[in-house]
């Protein structure tokens, strides 16, 4: 009580200082504004990958680790993600195309639905909507010509990441200790807190995203025996999907079981059924095994962070999202305890 009454003079005592210090954080804050998305996809990073830069500090120096470890994440993860993600765009841009081309054969799709009950003639209804579906391609286009409009950005953007990548594995224990040192708040309750934060990180960033990289590869191979097309674009589907509580891979395989039904292949849309079945319950004993139980990480918290996330933040938001949250309700936490023990005293 005495040491925060004692801080309270001092700031009143040094109002200049004061000032300059909330004047620089906000100068630096909005410098970090634009691009805040790939230094937080940097921390991302950088958390994930610190095991490796400690591993390495045994045999080399903490800069040379540091450098081998983001060439390293450069050409292993970077690369390969920005190749999947553009094949996986194409893909689905090519599903109208296929339909005018009869590469997908909607006339059986039709007979199929029409034996169990549902008439639907699937060209007539493409007709007569598709000035919607070419307003809705043309908005598509422009933002694909937006996207290699913004090239330079997104390259100036990798090349943040990277440099707070490699910082952050060099120097990150030293700038967690001055971030300790310099925030007015008792080693305790920061201890406490960083611990709690590290929880939230593994959940979100670790055990959610592994366990929907290992659904997505199960369900793109049993995708590829089956012969469904897009295979790129519904494996990155259901890594999407399968992040988010209550979802999963539901929305991937019922519908490729449902095609290949409707395509004539019964027998291999009921054994999608089946292998869907299987990795859908995979879930449940992998995302405990990797995440375990933490009190501030819930479904409920899951899906607002990730779409609030997605929306604040960008792409990285998926992952950073849940932890903005379940980090809120731990100081929450921490205050209102502190807060009840001081009016106790």
């Amino acid at each position: 009580m005495t040491d925060h009454q004692s801080s309270a003079d001092w700031i009143g005592e040094q109002p200049g200082l004061t000032a300059i210090a909330v004047v620089s954080a906000l100068l630096a804050l909005v410098v970090l504004l634009p691009y805040l998305q790939y230094v937080l996809f940097g921390i991302v990073l950088a958390y994930v990958l610190f095991p490796v830069q400690q591993r390495l500090e045994r045999y080399l120096s903490p800069t040379p680790a540091a450098f081998a470890v983001v060439v390293a994440t450069l050409l292993i993860v970077l690369i390969p993600l920005v190749y999947v993600i553009t094949v996986a765009v194409r893909q689905a841009l090519e599903v109208v195309p296929a339909i005018r081309q009869d590469r997908i054969d909607v006339g059986t799709i039709e007979n199929v639905l029409e034996t169990n009950g549902l008439s639907v003639d699937l060209v007539a209804l493409y007709e007569a909507n598709q000035d919607r579906i070419a307003t809705a391609l043309q908005d598509v286009a422009m933002g694909v010509l937006d996207l290699v409009g913004s090239v330079p950005r997104a390259f100036m953007g990798l090349t943040v990441t990277l440099f707070v990548l490699f910082a952050l594995l060099r120097d990150g224990e030293r700038l967690v200790a001055w971030v300790q040192w310099v925030l007015p708040v008792d080693d305790r309750i920061l201890d406490e807190l960083r611990t709690g934060v590290d929880r939230l990180m593994w959940a979100s960033v670790v055990g959610n995203v592994a366990v929907a990289a290992v659904q997505a590869v199960l369900l793109g191979v049993g995708l590829a025996v089956a012969g469904v097309p897009a295979i790129v674009f519904l494996t990155v589907a259901t890594f999407v999907l399968t992040l988010l509580p209550l979802v999963g891979a539901f929305g991937v395989w019922i519908p490729a079981a449902a095609y290949l039904v409707a395509v004539g292949r019964p027998g291999a849309g009921a054994a999608m059924v089946v292998y869907g079945l299987f990795v859908t319950f995979s879930d449940s004993y992998l995302r405990p095994a990797l995440i375990g139980q933490t009190e501030a990480y819930n479904s409920a918290t899951v899906i607002v962070g990730i779409f609030g996330g997605l929306i604040v933040f960008g792409a990285v938001g998926l992952f950073i999202g849940p932890v903005v949250l379940g980090s809120a309700k731990l100081v929450i936490d921490c205050f209102a305890r502190e807060h009840a023990g001081e009016r106790a005293e």
